[in-house]
């Protein structure tokens, strides 16, 4: 019988154990996918750093793009996919029954799951992104168009549902983003840059990005994908970024900030450089990485609009992935920032993303 290999998660902190994996045909309701791709997130070096819990042993990875090897032939019909198409795994499961779900906004079930908990030595054994293959529910795939490259598009496949997904509650909230004179982004991993390019395609044309460490080469990349400037706090400091900030709008603040370092103190100062009425999106807080104490009466005197953003839905990624069938001219600049490491070299890559030596590491 045919075998994989995929890298299991044991303990926190520890390396990744490369295991074969018998590989059989998916239950109905499922599909097999072969590997083409499957990015290492923020959120999994949180989880493999303990600061998000979560059932060992398991395949970890949710940024996963294969290509369907096998499908039953109702589920097929029933879905629109076939063996051959290539697709984004969805890892969400929202209940469908509670408040939120019935309420249009599943991105925030309360009884949320998730396709890669299941333990891997249960058949059919992967259901994480960090393996050759993988198993997942049909209704969590996503085709993705054939003129798109899925190694492009694993690029930002969570960051950029979750910036779309950020901006669209804003939108519901009529918050007026594409309005903005000035916006700001705090950090530049992939969902600050992912959040640069989507403001710059709104047409807002001052975005300036905050990053902690000065880093040349990543400024000049995000430059030409719409910042107007970059600001490294390790070279100017904190308050000289502040002032700076609100120097750009005559001392009135940022129309939007967005929060994608996942650095509790980039809070702070996020609220210190919005404007009066000002909107704050925050998807970057995505793990507890402790405390910050902030002023909470700027929220009452500058009537600030916060907007906390956790997950994303289907609908985003196809946003995002009609965003990027828009914007061809972006495709090869995006790849460029893709490093690639074979699974049996996760170790290696999980080290050098947690260094931040690499804008995207993936998995192929």
């Amino acid at each position: 019988m045919k075998k994989a290999i995929a890298a299991v998660m044991n303990e926190i902190n520890k390396p990744f154990e490369i295991r074969e994996f018998e590989l059989t045909s998916p239950p109905k309701g499922m599909a097999k996918l072969k590997l083409i791709a499957s990015g290492v997130c923020g959120t999994d070096i949180h989880i493999h750093r303990g600061k998000i819990p979560v059932k060992t042993p398991a395949i970890i990875g949710h940024e996963f793009i294969g290509c369907i090897e096998e499908i039953a032939e109702e589920d097929s019909k029933e879905y629109g996919i076939r063996p051959g198409d290539n697709v984004i795994v969805y890892i969400a499961c929202p209940c469908g029954e509670c408040l939120l779900c019935r309420s249009g906004d599943d991105a925030n079930c309360v009884n949320m799951k998730v396709t890669n908990s299941e333990n891997p030595e249960v058949p059919p054994h992967l259901y994480g992104g960090y393996a050759e293959y993988n198993y997942t529910p049909v209704a969590n795939l996503v085709k993705i168009p054939a003129e798109l490259d899925p190694k492009m598009t694993c690029v930002f496949a969570c960051a950029g549902p979750t910036v779309v997904h950020a901006i669209e509650l804003a939108n519901r909230a009529n918050c007026g983003i594409e309005k903005a004179n000035l916006a700001v982004v705090q950090g530049l991993g992939p969902v600050g840059i992912f959040a640069v390019i989507y403001m710059a395609s709104l047409g807002i044309r001052n975005i300036v990005a905050i990053t902690a460490r000065y880093n040349p080469k990543r400024e000049e990349i995000v430059k030409k994908f719409g910042a107007s400037e970059v600001l490294s706090l390790d070279k100017m400091g904190v308050d000289a970024v502040t002032n700076h900030v609100l120097s750009l709008s005559g001392g009135l603040g940022a129309d939007v900030v967005i929060e994608a370092s996942g650095n509790p103190k980039a809070v702070v100062q996020g609220m210190d450089i919005l404007r009066n009425r000002g909107v704050y999106l925050v998807p970057g807080q995505y793990s507890d990485s402790g405390n910050v104490e902030i002023s909470p009466q700027l929220i009452t005197f500058k009537a600030l609009r916060i907007i906390g953003s956790s997950q994303y839905s289907v609908s985003d990624i196809k946003t995002y992935l009609g965003f990027l069938q828009n914007n061809p001219q972006l495709h090869s600049r995006i790849l460029s920032l893709a490093k690639e490491y074979q699974v049996d070299k996760i170790n290696e890559a999980i080290e050098d993303a947690k260094a931040g030596k690499n804008i995207k590491t993936i998995i192929v």
